[in-house]
């Protein structure tokens, strides 16, 4: 049988009578983890200013919480940081899944940095996992250029809950960033959906990112989306796909023909590269750039803005009535019964609708 106290690290513990014996604790468990410290929307808003990284990353998290202590508490930061917002061009970014969009904003970001300097931000409104509500696609993980460089900062957002509550909150989180010091804002979607729309209410340009030798160019795009697009660029145009990317991009072009003109006056160009190779990434900024001063020139660079901004603010009104109305007590205790109600047909929905709307209002003054 063996004995513990012949072995010699038990000798070593063993000590005299009467005095503590030392216990044996993984250092591990020494060092104290400590929370990191709660900044105040002072000392938060002047990290911001300052352009930290870590300060600005707790404020976005601020921002996407949903606990009304954090919603107010950002809210503040975000009023202080207003005034030194919206010196940047924003740029919003879509196309179908596997459009190849993630590998062109690595290489279109690195191109900027290279091309004009400054700082750049990527807000990535990711797909959630309907069970754990996270975000599933990893696009920090897929923009490997980026990662390394300095004056970056990617936010990969999950778009579990409301899409107006999630476009508003990649909004506010434009405005940190702008503030930081972020002159150039790239914002992704999913490329499904309507986020489109609700992207090009927050950005200066909307580039769709498209791919050939899928059968029909046009097949699964909606005409809105098109619509809404400044520029139009063909991904994956190099080797054997380069006479189909051609192709395709000639069928947009003919395609936007039949569509009215832009607000603008800016007549979209569709244009191809190859994100994976990074051809044409050049060309595809010269349109940008020449956008810009094409809008800056007329004013409707100014107009946009401030057409962005009206349409926040009614959107902002239209989330907190829908808000305030789900969390009303006297809400929540009858709305299942008139669900119940309609799907037994006792009552029309309108009927339905308009009772509840009657207990809200009486509830609310």
């Amino acid at each position: 049988m063996h004995h513990p106290e012949n072995d010699e690290e038990y000798k070593g513990l063993v000590v005299n009578a009467g005095v503590e014996q030392p216990s044996i604790v993984n250092p591990y468990f020494k060092r104290i983890r400590k929370r990191p410290k709660q900044l105040s929307v002072d000392e938060m808003v002047d990290g911001i200013l300052k352009g930290n990284i870590t300060v600005l990353s707790q404020a976005v998290t601020l921002v996407e919480s949903v606990l009304p202590e954090h919603q107010a508490k950002a809210q503040e930061v975000i009023a202080k940081c207003l005034p030194y917002a919206g010196n940047s061009i924003r740029i919003g970014i879509s196309g179908v899944p596997g459009a190849g969009k993630s590998t062109s904003i690595d290489e279109f970001g690195c191109h900027v940095l290279d091309r004009k300097g400054g700082k750049l931000a990527v807000l990535a409104i990711d797909p959630s996992s309907e069970r754990s509500k996270g975000s599933i696609l990893g696009d920090k993980t897929r923009m490997e250029k980026l990662c390394v460089r300095e004056n970056t900062f990617i936010r990969p957002s999950p778009s579990a809950g409301s899409l107006g509550g999630v476009a508003r909150k990649t909004r506010e989180t434009i405005i940190l960033c702008e503030a930081a010091g972020f002159d150039t804002i790239f914002v992704e979607t999913v490329g499904v959906g309507q986020s489109e729309t609700a992207c090009h209410s927050m950005v200066d340009f909307f580039l769709l990112i498209q791919v050939a030798g899928t059968g029909d160019e046009l097949q699964g795009i909606k005409r809105g989306i098109m619509e809404i697009s400044d520029g139009i660029v063909v991904n994956k145009c190099d080797g054997d796909n380069v006479d189909a990317c051609q192709m395709a991009a000639t069928h947009f072009r003919n395609a936007l023909h039949f569509f009215p003109a832009s607000e603008s006056g800016w007549v979209p160009k569709v244009l191809t590269y190859s994100g994976f190779y990074g051809y044409g990434i050049k060309e595809v900024f010269d349109m940008i750039y020449e956008y810009f001063d094409f809008i800056k020139a007329n004013g409707y660079f100014d107009y946009r803005r401030n057409e962005q901004s009206k349409y926040w603010m009614y959107e902002s009104i239209n989330e907190q009535l829908r808000n305030s109305f789900y969390n009303m007590p006297q809400i929540r205790d009858i709305i299942k019964q008139k669900e119940s109600e309609v799907l037994t047909g006792v009552k029309t929905s309108f009927i339905a609708a308009h009772e509840l709307l009657d207990i809200y209002t009486k509830n609310s003054k």
